[in-house]
């Protein structure tokens, strides 16, 4: 199966283009230490706005500081919320969704109302208003983003569970005796999984646009800890003299995200069974 899944996922020359982008940012993300040519919080008031020279590539910022060195450091800030955010919403998600969708009934509706009330508030929003109460900061921000995403993983897990759950593998396994718990977590939830990990990818992208949000408005990565977000809020504050500090940090979240949406398309297609009529 993982072979019909890889071909046709490289079917689309899209997604697999997004993909190697995100395999060269997690790279770079890994070895910023040894990549970045100068310390991200180096100031060098001598050398203020610097524009792209051959000392620095993507310029300086208004305290001198190498732009590309800051997002070289940056790109860990965006990822690490974006998979840990992530991992903390498909685990509440897939938990809640098992649960809501393998009991059913009374647990089901409470479940889904309370899914339906956090789907009213929106998101970004609600995610202000948590950071008004607490100090912002990384671990913060990621606690706070995926405590409140979980929603759509939860509502697919519980769909594929309210079909599974009438499978003849399962039948069998309640012949046997298996426990509820063995009956959730070892045989519907690998079977359940597709739809949760097209929805981890989309889910990553829209963390790191929320990090980079939060960060532009100060509320997200504080300085002098560099973030993409927090570059472009030195960007808007030098607009007319110092084009570069917007550019490059908004060309680096923009492909960022448009390459994570492009392998969620990809991987959408590749786990459809639908389609896998076509390659026997």
């Amino acid at each position: 199966m993982l072979k019909i899944i890889w071909r046709r996922f490289r079917e689309n020359p899209l997604s697999v283009t997004g993909l190697a982008i995100i395999l060269v940012l997690a790279m770079v993300a890994v070895f910023a230490p040894f990549i970045a040519p100068y310390k991200p919080t180096a100031i060098n008031v001598y050398n203020v706005l610097s524009p792209p020279d051959t000392a620095h590539l993507f310029g300086t910022d208004d305290l001198g500081r190498d732009v590309l060195s800051r997002m070289i450091w940056g790109s860990r800030a965006s990822l690490k919320v974006g998979f840990f955010a992530v991992g903390i919403a498909i685990t509440i998600g897939i938990v809640l969704g098992a649960i809501a969708g393998f009991y059913g009934g009374v647990i089901d509706g409470l479940i889904m109302r309370f899914v339906d009330i956090m789907l009213a508030f929106p998101t970004f929003f609600l995610i202000l208003a948590v950071i008004a109460i607490v100090e912002p900061s990384l671990p913060t921000i990621m606690a706070i983003i995926g405590v409140t995403s979980w929603m759509d993983v939860a509502r697919l897990v519980r769909a594929e569970f309210l079909s599974l759950k009438e499978r003849d593998f399962v039948s069998s396994a309640r012949a046997i005796g298996a426990s509820d718990f063995r009956i959730i977590f070892k045989h519907i939830i690998p079977n359940a999984l597709s739809p949760v990990f097209v929805s981890a990818t989309f889910g990553i992208a829209g963390a790191i646009l929320i990090e980079s949000g939060l960060s532009f408005l100060g509320l997200g990565v504080q300085p002098p800890e560099p973030s993409w977000g927090n570059i472009l809020t030195s960007g808007k504050d030098n607009i007319t003299v110092a084009w570069w500090l917007s550019l490059f940090p908004g060309l680096a979240i923009l492909v960022t995200v448009l390459s994570y949406n492009l392998v969620g398309e990809g991987l959408r297609d590749a786990l459809d069974p639908r389609l896998w009529q076509h390659e026997k």
